[in-house]
């Protein structure tokens, strides 16, 4: 059993990264359906929720079918951070997660997000004086360190569990790296291995695949597995990496038909939930991964990434069903 707080998992837990512009209501909840054990808000400005922004304010939006979920915060100053998250605690949320991981250039230049990996006594005053403003638990998700020469997330670890917090998880590379070259989990498991640390250390970084998910999970020896871009238009990854833990056996991949249906339902709530411009512009980024490996496909993608009004969208959807079924 993995326990965050109060939050219990009987099994090694499958957790959705949260992703900006991805990881909202209507992705969420498809994750869930197909098994996510934990997920999260897209990354939230404890500026722009303590300034009411409406913007900061629609991502605490969440249902009790997506629970448990965290609430995730980024900010660089104590008394903004602390009350963000009395902001936050108004929405319910299981936990509230703080990114010190983002490497976005504009985050990171006002020393949030991974900005703050130069300066750790900050970023570990922060984390205790969030840890203090609730009685929910407190997550941090974090990187190996600033850049090569500053991999320090084995002390960072053990400070933010000092100061009070429930699980850590750690992105497989530093913020120079941003998302490029491979993902090295040594670091992760030396922070698993630390005899110094009791509290869940969940591993995330280059995870596309079912065997991929095993391998990391036995090697590193991690309390659990975080999937980031390799959900994207494919939230059946969590069904296929829980088949794979109890079975050893690949589950074949989903039929046009179930393709089609999944990714019509997310379409049909993205817009509900943004409005039709802003929903159809952000499902863009999920239909590579839906209909991945179709021969000739181009001619329809091209339509999917150009066209703005969803009832051209959904007629373009039938014709693909129609197309390859």
């Amino acid at each position: 059993m993995v326990k965050i707080g109060n939050i219990k998992f009987e099994a090694f837990p499958v957790i959705l990264a949260p992703m900006e512009d991805i990881t909202d209501p209507s992705f969420r909840i498809l994750c869930k359906q197909f098994g996510a054990d934990l997920m999260y808000t897209e990354f939230i400005s404890s500026e722009g929720l303590i300034r009411d922004a409406a913007k900061s304010l629609k991502k605490l939006d969440f249902t009790d079918e997506e629970r448990p979920i965290g609430v995730q915060i980024f900010g660089h100053n104590v008394e903004s951070m602390k009350m963000a998250v009395q902001k936050a605690e108004e929405a319910k949320p299981d936990l509230i997660d703080i990114n010190w991981g983002c490497p976005v250039k504009k985050v990171i230049a006002k020393g949030a997000g991974a900005g703050i990996l130069n300066d750790i006594p900050k970023m570990v005053k922060i984390t205790a004086e969030v840890v203090k403003s609730t009685d929910l638990p407190v997550t941090v998700k974090t990187r190996l360190g600033w850049d090569e020469q500053n991999k320090n997330i084995v002390e960072i670890a053990e400070r933010l569990q000092d100061v009070g917090i429930k699980a850590i998880s750690i992105h497989a590379r530093t913020k120079s790296q941003l998302y490029k070259g491979k993902a090295d989990w040594t670091l992760i498991g030396e922070v698993k291995n630390n005899s110094r640390i009791k509290i869940p250390v969940i591993g995330n970084g280059d995870i596309d695949s079912p065997l991929k998910a095993l391998k990391m999970k036995e090697k590193y020896n991690v309390d659990g597995i975080m999937i980031g871009r390799a959900v994207i238009g494919n939230p059946w990854i969590f069904k296929e990496v829980k088949h794979y833990f109890q079975n050893n056996v690949l589950l074949p991949p989903p039929d046009i038909k179930e393709r089609i249906s999944i990714c019509q339902i997310h379409l049909k709530r993205s817009v509900e939930w943004k409005g039709e411009k802003r929903g159809i512009f952000e499902m863009r980024k999920h239909y590579g991964n839906y209909f991945k490996g179709l021969y000739d496909f181009k001619k329809f993608k091209i339509k999917l990434l150009t066209l703005e009004y969803l009832n051209k969208i959904n007629d373009v959807l039938d014709e693909i069903l129609n197309e390859y079924s």
